[in-house]
């Protein structure tokens, strides 16, 4: 066995990972206690990332117009058809749609590709969906998109203010920093300042549970409390600022008093002027935000407005003190560093930097080849696939991303894909909505196999490394590139041959007359300090925060220690802002306000995370999470299936009924795509309005109303992954379905209102067992339509049923004649579902040959040997404990997180639960303190 080194390819933390590589086979993963972003700790999705690989369902050779193709005529098709739509319509209409999924060097090979050589501005990255409005504002105040902190920071900080982070479920393994960070100084405090009661807030000092929208409100109230209480650094203001005045105005343009700040956010104005105070009082201060603040049509002002308060008062450049954007992906940042966006050119240049245009050309012109980089930037995302709704763009290259789900409107984004003359998608998984619009597919490595660099949200850049070779024909994104550009003519200019020698020319360009321009100061981004590495330096390349460079040749912690920030004169830019309120207004028709996001142990579209079976158990199905009061009010139910209608389409979930929604609001996962449920796409529910700086979508703001899904029935249907059934043949008699894999199978929830025969009474009819067994003891009689259902749809007929005579609920199942478990099926909700995982062994074994025991036959259709209920939601992924064990293990006296551990292992491993274990713990005993009290004297 070996160990290799690499890094997780979830979120933007950037955690380093030890792989044990055995036959070729990454058999397990660790945190590796060497990287300085996580020190050994790894979150589920982290500790689960050798069980999402395997080949199966991985796309492993080229498809040109549905068939099946080799590289040679797949990469002469892409060459000939971008080509000729060059040639007819000129460069601009040609795009290009990236991803923070890829490797820098991939993205650095897209942007020189498209922007350099064939001169269309149109390419952009779904990082325009989680990062741009941080971006733009830090080119506002700083010059540069520069995020000035570090991990450190959080860890040196005396206040740590969380804006519109769930940093316990999206970036775990920072969250559990933070957590031991307040361990070890019981001085520090935590502000969590979010529209809902998320897990992160276990650890805050204060909550803050604002209106949704009103953060700009909140921070120019808290600039102008400052100035008026003289809470301010006049001397950093006027040595290292410039528009403070404006800033202030704008600020008390509305009326400044605690009082009315606190009415327009909806809060509690004792508790707003205690965070007030608490961040001005305090020099050593972090305000970490990510999506509930950049998800807005005006993010870009709310992150400014973050921004104006740290510079006021001096708090930026010292340890534990800054304003600090945390990425959500990861490599986000190494995207932005390259050009990713529409707005740049490479090495955080752009086309507002005179001179900029000029010097990348003549950097990239190679052998007589001049690069036509285009005058001005292109469309953003949003903008983008309007675009080509209208025509005006005609092929499109899509990378490591599935815009069919992931942006705003998806109706008219699906539409617009339908309509592209020309769309090529380069992706490593069969199972993406956006291949139902490719004319040439592309199939590519994916993680444990790419080989490149990554940059995290602390500007840390780390190896991930190749450690298997990719299946079937799959290849890396930067081979696919220059074997285009080499038939396109471009050869002498991409003759790259390994991603250490593009590593090294981004490196080059980096410090290529970096602050040599007139008037023009250096530019931060310069990792000019790492070009020249060999193939041996750059695989042994340790993780370093840029800049790298001659003065700061071991890398650079934090930005701005000097007060010298990257404008021309030097000085901090302090923005003007005035509130305003979400674009998607709230009316009649829909009149509950949207909240999207992740959820803890799924990552994007689920292509990979919903690989690990244990991954899926947390929250297995698309949800709608809804306030009490909304929830009797409209009549919807716990574990009920609802629908929310919105502007673009509908999405249906079971409803999860929460005390840490607010009234009025709704939330719903981002994950769910159309191969695992057939009406759960957030984006349908999104207005495609953006922020006018950034151009990023108001995803956080939607409009939308709910009501309860009208539904006859419903059932669960396990199938085994190598019986080879169209599933269309439950999925179309569905008003609801949903996919949750489940190892060697896959389990549906299925719901409708077509068969009449599950409200009315059902018959009984008698049914003689295989092998003369009788099923669940004296227990004979079964529904014929759904077995006759049953059978018309599986192969392997119905063997062994029952039905409850009470309920009518049916269980049956498929055993096939070599003794193996085909199907399992049970009609009823999943509440009375047994414990699954027993199931999901006996599929395990007849994916491995095995008949089933004599004993395990007896007891199929109770689903489990014991006869044990469904554990209900796993709340522990690590060790897969459920919560009812955990709510009987609190009853019976384990009544904190240390003694649930000792007894389950819950909590004991990443620590992403713990926060839910205390949640439970916690109303287990105010359950208890409200039960009345027998007298026993009346009894």
């Amino acid at each position: 066995m070996r160990e290799a080194r690499t890094t997780c390819p979830y979120c933007g933390v950037g955690c380093g990972v030890v792989a044990s590589v055995e036959k070729n086979e990454i058999v397990d993963v660790q945190g590796d206690p060497q990287h300085p972003a996580n020190f050994g700790r790894l979150c589920v999705k982290g500790s689960a990332l050798h069980e999402t690989l395997g080949h199966g369902g991985r796309l492993t050779r080229p498809i040109v117009d549905g068939v099946e193709s080799d590289w040679d005529t797949a990469l002469d098709a892409v060459a000939s058809r971008l080509r000729k739509v060059r040639d007819a319509h000129g460069p601009e209409a040609l795009a290009a749609y990236l991803s923070g999924q890829l490797l820098t060097e991939d993205y650095y090979i897209a942007n020189k590709l498209f922007k350099g050589f064939l001169g269309t501005p149109h390419l952009d990255t779904n990082s325009r969906l989680c990062m741009a409005s941080a971006v733009a504002a830090h080119k506002r105040a700083f010059g540069a998109d520069a995020v000035p902190c570090c991990y450190e920071d959080l860890e040196e900080a005396e206040l740590v203010v969380l804006v519109g982070s769930n940093l316990a479920w999206n970036h775990p393994v920072l969250y559990q920093r933070l957590k031991v960070a307040k361990q070890r100084n019981p001085l520090l405090r935590v502000v969590v300042i979010d529209p809902r009661v998320t897990d992160t807030c276990e650890l805050a000092d204060l909550y803050l549970g604002l209106k949704p929208g009103s953060d700009a409100r909140l921070f120019t109230g808290l600039l102008a409390w400052m100035a008026a209480r003289n809470k301010l650094d006049r001397v950093y203001l006027e040595a290292h600022t410039q528009g403070f005045e404006e800033a202030l105005a704008a600020a008390r343009e509305q009326d400044a008093g605690v009082e009315a700040i606190a009415a327009d956010c909806d809060l509690d104005a004792e508790r707003l002027e205690t965070f007030f105070y608490w961040f001005a009082s305090h020099l050593h201060v972090v305000t970490l935000f990510s999506q509930g603040v950049n998800q807005s049509s005006s993010g870009t002002d709310k992150g400014n407005a973050i921004i104006n308060c740290h510079l006021a008062g001096g708090k930026i450049g010292l340890p534990g003190a800054g304003p600090f954007s945390i990425t959500g992906q990861p490599n986000a940042m190494g995207g932005r560093e390259v050009g990713g966006l529409a707005n740049q050119l490479a090495a955080h240049m752009d086309y507002d930097t005179p001179g900029a245009r000029d010097r990348v050309t003549r950097f990239w012109t190679t052998a007589g080849l001049v690069p036509c980089l285009p005058e001005g930037p292109g469309h953003k995302a949003v903008a983008l696939f309007e675009a080509i709704e209208r025509g005006e763009v005609q092929a499109l290259w899509i990378m490591a991303t599935n815009p069919a789900v992931s942006l705003p409107r998806t109706d008219r984004v699906r539409a617009a894909l339908a309509k592209c003359p020309l769309v090529i998608v380069s992706d490593c998984m069969a199972n993406v909505d956006l291949l139902a619009y490719a004319d040439i597919v592309l199939p590519a490595s994916s993680w444990s196999e790419k080989d490149g660099t990554v940059t995290n949200s602390e500007r840390r850049i780390s190896r991930q490394r190749g450690i298997l070779p990719p299946p079937g024909e799959a290849r890396h994104d930067w081979w696919a590139l220059c074997e285009v550009a080499k038939r396109l003519g471009f050869g002498e200019a991409f003759g790259y041959t390994h991603p250490s020698e593009i590593f090294d020319e981004h490196a080059r360009l980096s410090g290529f007359e970096n602050g040599e321009g007139p008037g023009e100061r250096r530019r931060l981004f310069d990792i000019s300090g790492l070009a020249g590495l060999d193939r041996a330096a750059y695989d042994a390349l340790e993780p370093i925060q840029w800049p790298v460079n001659a003065a700061a040749p071991h890398g650079t912690a934090r930005l701005f220690t000097d007060g010298r920030f990257a404008t021309p004169d030097g000085l901090a830019r302090m923005v003007a802002v005035r509130s305003r309120p979400p674009t998607q207004a709230l009316d009649a028709e829909r009149p509950l306000r949207l909240n999207t996001g992740r959820i803890r142990d799924q990552w994007h579209t689920m292509t990979r995370t919903a690989r690990s079976p244990r991954l899926m158990n947390h929250r297995a199905e698309p949800f709608i999470e809804v306030a009490p009061e909304d929830a009797a009010a409209l009549g919807v139910e716990e574990q009920g299936l609802a629908c929310l209608q919105g502007v673009g389409g509908r999405y249906v979930g079971r409803v999860r009924v929460s005390r840490g929604q607010r009234r009025g609001e709704v939330f719903v996962p981002m994950h769910w795509n159309g191969y695992f449920s057939g009406s759960a796409l957030s984006g349908a529910l999104i207005e495609a309005h953006v922020d006018p700086v950034s151009g990023q979508p108001e995803s956080k703001h939607g409009a939308v109303a709910l009501a309860p899904l009208a539904v006859e029935w419903e059932a669960t249907l396990l199938v085994a992954d190598d019986l080879g059934v169209a599933e269309s043949r439950w999925c179309d008699r569905s008003r609801y379905w949903a996919r949750i894999p489940l190892g060697a199978a896959q389990r549906w929830q299925l719901a409708g209102g077509e068969s009449a025969s599950v409200n009315g009474r059902i018959e009984s009819a008698r049914g003689e067992m295989a092998h003369g067994e009788m099923a669940h003891g004296e227990m004979e009689s079964a529904s014929p339509e759904w077995l006759s259902w049953l059978e018309a749809t599986l192969p392997v007929p119905p063997t062994l049923w029952c039905t409850d005579p009470a309920s009518g609920r049916l269980r049956a199942a498929g055993v096939d004649e070599a003794g193996r478990l085909r199907w399992w099926f049970m009609s009823g909700p999943p509440r009375e579902l047994p414990n699954l995982a027993w199931l999901a062994e006996r599929f395990g074994e007849a994916a491995s040959g095995e008949s089933m025991a004599a004993e395990h036959r007896r007891r199929l259709l109770a689903g489990c040997d014991d006869g044990a209920a469904n554990q209900g939601p796993v709340v522990c992924s690590c060790h897969q404990v459920g919560q009812r064990a955990i709510l009987g293990a609190i009853r019976e006296g384990d009544d904190s997180v240390e003694a649930l551990g000792a007894r389950l292992a819950c909590g004991t491993q990443c620590g992403s639960c713990i926060p839910e274990l205390k949640s439970l713990i916690e109303e287990e005993k105010a359950h208890a303190l409200a039960e009345p009290i027998e007298d026993p004297a009346v009894a």
